[in-house]
């Protein structure tokens, strides 16, 4: 990547929530780039027209709900976790976009922040691109069984397929489902904006075990207020946030996410504070 490409954006619909530029203008000052990071509202159908639009002076872009499946297809190369799951958030644009997956990465960092670095039974609730990144990084934290609850029976059909490779059993449940089997963790995998019964969130919530929530800045969704009322733990979003952008600035600086940064724990450190500052 030539010296030119200074330019990064996130994308996604909606997308004015986002705190990635603040995360990435805090790491490209602590490494002395002078690299500029924006955010644009782009719709999954007009997602392949920006795409071509973009000139030479674009280095990449991280990509967010509902986008992730566009990207994966727009990618001419993936890396393996972007292929397993079928979803790129970060892309590395030009002529042969190249896509990775940095969501697996930024869930298991972020679980690592609160204790939880095994589990044997997860529970991931939504069925959609984060789902796929979920239930990978529920198999790389050593999950052999997994319910997804989903609203659409063949939605699962996919996750199903991904734990066969992984050796993970794959259940589906419908919303609504009062009987579960025990958990050690439940990853909501469903946009903030998801509307879920009082009832379906609560019977989701009787388990006990702490709450994943990926959705961070919109409110409190349905499944964050079920867990309150049972006066389980849950986690937000946020270092979900911050782990997977220390993999994308990786990869926009090197171009690969297992290249550590230059003085990387001054970077994350900056990263960090730019988000708890907020």
């Amino acid at each position: 990547m030539t010296a030119r490409r200074t330019r990064l954006e996130v994308w996604g619909d909606p997308i004015s929530h986002s705190r990635s530029p603040q995360l990435h203008a805090a790491a490209y000052r602590a490494l002395g780039l002078d690299w500029s990071y924006g955010r644009r509202r782009v719709a999954a159908e007009s997602f392949a027209a920006e795409l071509a639009s973009l000139d030479e002076s674009f280095r990449g872009l991280s990509v967010t709900y509902p986008l992730k499946e566009a990207a994966f297809t727009a990618s001419v190369t993936r890396d393996s976790r972007a292929q397993l799951t079928g979803a790129v958030n970060t892309l590395v644009t030009g002529a042969e976009p190249a896509g990775f997956n940095t969501d697996v990465g930024g869930i298991v960092g972020a679980l690592a922040e609160c204790g939880i670095t095994e589990l044997t039974a997860a529970r991931i609730v939504g069925a959609g691109a984060t789902a796929t990144s979920a239930l990978v990084a529920a198999a790389e934290l050593g999950a052999r069984h997994v319910d997804v609850v989903a609203r659409r029976s063949e939605a699962v059909e996919p996750l199903r397929a991904i734990g066969e490779t992984l050796s993970v059993a794959v259940r589906g449940l419908p919303f609504g489902t009062r009987s579960l089997a025990p958990a050690d963790l439940t990853i909501a995998a469903l946009p903030g904006h998801a509307v879920l019964a009082a009832a379906d969130a609560d019977a989701l919530a009787s388990g006990g075990e702490p709450l994943f929530d990926v959705v961070y800045g919109q409110g409190t969704t349905a499944l964050q207020a079920a867990w309150m009322r049972a006066g389980h733990a849950i986690h937000t979003g946020e270092w979900m946030l911050l782990h997977q952008a220390v993999l994308q600035v990786r990869i926009f600086v090197a171009g690969d996410p297992a290249i550590p940064l230059r003085d990387e724990s001054a970077v994350v450190g900056a990263m960090r504070a730019s988000l708890v500052g907020d």
